[in-house]
């Protein structure tokens, strides 16, 4: 059961920020998610992920972590951490407050069970922070030299422009592909046969554990 006790210590850290929020912090969200691309042979029994990162609700950065819980019979469930903070400088006060007095303990007790971890840093570019509101993630690597995507050209036909938001990666921190739509639905544009050569697509459905 080491999967259930590391969402509950997960949940308990996430409501500790929430009831204690450091300056500059907008709020969290942590979600199971199966798949994730970049984890590689990093999941295994017994590692999980508890990550930090920014974003605002205008265009700031924005985080996201990664990382595997072992359940029964050796499964593995892996999982996606949201954390919103207003800006650069937002990101070093929530590094500090996570392991300071208010947060140590709920943030030891995740670390206590935590294997491997991936995370990375993104900005919110076009469309909706509304991370807990997306149950599917749209991870996009697109060809050298293209230019930069924006939601029409992942979106193309039928889905809410005003129901998502693309976030970009920044400075090229973390293994995570460079851009990731986050939408309630999949859309048409990023199906193998609308993608532009060279592009990639993957599609993960996440299950919302925690949002404050």
């Amino acid at each position: 059961m080491r999967a259930a006790a590391f969402e509950q210590a997960l949940e308990r850290f996430h409501r500790s920020l929430a009831h204690r929020p450091p300056s500059g912090f907008r709020g969290s969200a942590a979600f199971r998610a199966r798949g994730l691309p970049w984890l590689g042979h990093d999941v295994g029994a017994g590692s999980a992920s508890e990550g930090a990162g920014s974003a605002s609700e205008g265009a700031g950065p924005a985080s996201e972590g990664a990382g595997s819980a072992s359940g029964d019979a050796g499964s593995v469930s892996t999982y996606e951490d949201w954390y919103l903070v207003d800006g650069w400088s937002a990101v070093g006060v929530l590094e500090e407050a996570a392991v300071a007095r208010g947060h140590q303990s709920s943030h030891e007790a995740v670390a206590a069970i935590t294997g491997a971890t991936k995370g990375a840093i993104y900005r919110l570019i076009e469309g909706l922070p509304r991370v807990e509101q997306a149950p599917l993630a749209v991870w996009v690597k697109r060809a050298p030299g293209h230019a930069p995507v924006t939601v029409e050209d992942l979106l193309a036909d039928g889905v809410d422009r005003d129901a998502v938001g693309l976030w970009r990666r920044c400075l090229g921190l973390g293994p995570a592909p460079e851009y990731c739509l986050l939408a309630a639905e999949p859309p048409a544009g990023v199906s193998p046969s609308r993608l532009p050569a060279g592009w990639r697509a993957t599609a993960i459905s996440r299950e919302l554990l925690w949002s404050g």
